[in-house]
């Protein structure tokens, strides 16, 4: 089993060439396709503090209905971010890289090479 992991949509583009910068770096990692595992609330929330980051800053909003829920809006918690994420997980931007070092955002794709 791999120590590094890749929250992947095989959709995206940045996603694809996250995996596949991965590999060339002689990476086989775990490739979890979200979009057909879901998340649960306890991933979500230590992928967040392991990125240091909070929900809108990993919300994508882009090709989803993420406006229209008022997702957007500044005043939204996290932990209703999260709910979202839970019943719709395209609300989640990606890929994320996790690996012994940490956990990113990988947009762009070279965020993960201060990963390895």
């Amino acid at each position: 089993m791999s120590d590094v992991t890749i929250y992947h949509n095989p959709s995206c583009g940045t996603s694809r060439n996250t995996l596949q910068l991965l590999r060339d770096k002689g990476v086989e990692p775990t490739v979890v396709e979200y979009l057909k595992a879901g998340w649960t609330r306890e991933q979500l929330e230590d992928l967040l503090k392991r990125m240091e980051l909070g929900a809108h800053d990993i919300l994508r909003v882009r090709g989803t209905n993420a406006e229209a829920l008022g997702l957007t809006d500044p005043n939204v918690s996290d932990e209703a971010i999260i709910a979202a994420m839970i019943i719709e997980p395209i609300l989640v931007n990606r890929p994320i890289v996790v690996t012994p070092k940490g956990a990113a955002l990988c947009r762009p794709a070279d965020l993960a090479l201060g990963l390895l």
